[in-house]
């Protein structure tokens, strides 16, 4: 069974850093692409970040420049390293991974359960 774990989110003030670990767990993954999503309160869900497999990284405006998106593939673990925090970027972020387990001969999306970030002086 796929699994996917976030952690690392917390209350920081403005200005602040947090690193959020996406970590997949099942038996003999492929991982494809990756990214990191996040919906505020009232607000649809937007990606923040995707990387590819071979590690080319895309960033939605608000990111570019304060987030870096980075993968361990031999830990099947991928990273949001989230500096200059703002207000605005309050949310729950989830980690979203193309996974095909090694009993399945086709990718498909999988969904980490959250982890709130707040942040607020």
């Amino acid at each position: 069974q796929v699994q996917l774990v976030e952690s690392g989110g917390g209350l920081v003030q403005p200005g602040e850093s947090l690193r959020l670990s996406c970590a997949a767990s099942g038996s003999r993954l492929s991982i494809n692409g990756m990214g990191w999503y996040r919906r505020a309160a009232g607000k649809q869900r937007e990606l923040v970040a995707s990387i590819t497999s071979g590690g080319s990284s895309t960033y939605a405006d608000s990111a570019k420049g304060r987030f870096t998106i980075s993968r361990d593939n031999g830990k099947n673990t991928m990273y949001l390293q989230m500096n200059s925090l703002k207000p605005e970027d309050t949310a729950v972020y989830y980690c979203n991974a193309a996974i095909r387990p090694g009993s399945s001969s086709n990718f498909r999306a999988y969904w980490g359960q959250g982890t709130q970030v707040t942040v607020s002086s």
